[in-house]
């Protein structure tokens, strides 16, 4: 475990541990800090976990769908493009987002939706797969992998005996690996607050996080839209503008607050 400030590190491997680091009152669970190929964040972790398999199996195209401000079209295309793989990505319909313009410049196709329901992208990237032959990158990286892999970053967390965990909800995944870590860890006391930054996660909760999930986290809503972007930083570390930088107006001294990732620019 480190207290020192806001660093680079770069982790290839999907088991390293990345750093707990004590920044003011609070501390901080940074898997931002996990990079490979350009990217960040403990969404990445889970990506290259399925797109080693997709390798292994042949695949030579990934699909997947994300919201326009969502950081994972951005991430997976990145990955396909750095390992020469073609990719394409289903959003829903609207102006080019930041996100949408770094799949493009990936080299990415974009396929953009009206209705852009979560439900409507979701079954056309589905759909795009089985037609092309290509690997589905589930919406919100959606597997037991994603679970297991952040599970397993939870014993470093607990070393610092944190009051509560706060973290961000988008799909719920890295919620759920939380929940899961902490119940192989045997630890059923510490609470798991989630601020949802998007939809109503429970039905995914159900089928991943451990059951009983909600006798020991809580859910609460944002206090601002999803589209809104927050510049926030935590003791001079900068938190993502549409997820983490959300969950500031719910820490309390002595939380730990998850970083999911970030989607700003891996610099070397």
């Amino acid at each position: 475990m480190s207290d020192s400030s806001e660093g680079k590190l770069k982790m290839s491997d999907t088991g390293s541990t990345t750093p707990v680091q004590r920044h003011g009152d609070v501390w901080l669970k940074r898997d931002d800090l996990f990079t490979s190929y350009g990217q960040r964040g403990g969404k990445v972790r889970g990506c290259l976990l399925m797109t080693s398999w997709a390798q292994w199996a042949g695949y030579e195209r990934l699909i997947t769908a994300g919201s326009r401000h969502s950081p994972q079209v951005q991430i997976v295309a990145g990955i396909a493009h750095s390992l020469g793989m073609s990719c394409e990505v289903h959003v829903p319909a609207g102006e080019t987002t930041p996100e949408i313009a770094k799949a493009e410049g990936y080299g990415a196709t974009v396929v953009r939706h009206r209705p852009g329901y979560n439900s409507v992208i979701v079954a056309r990237a589905r759909e795009a797969a089985l037609v092309q032959g290509a690997y589905l990158i589930p919406f919100g990286m959606e597997f037991e992998g994603a679970v297991s892999s952040t599970g397993a970053q939870v014993k470093s967390a607990l070393e610092a005996r944190p009051s509560r965990i706060v973290m961000p909800v988008g799909s719920a995944m890295s919620m759920c690996g939380v929940l899961q870590g902490l119940e192989d860890c045997g630890d059923y006391d510490t609470e798991v607050v989630g601020v949802c930054v998007g939809a109503d996660p429970t039905r995914r909760m159900a089928r991943w996080a451990p059951p009983f999930w909600y006798a020991r986290a809580r859910l609460v809503k944002a206090l601002v839209p999803y589209s809104t972007r927050v510049d926030a930083n935590v003791d001079g570390v900068s938190l993502d503008p549409v997820y983490e930088a959300k969950c500031l107006p719910f820490l309390q001294p002595d939380d730990l607050l998850w970083i999911v990732g970030n989607r700003a620019e891996v610099t070397e």
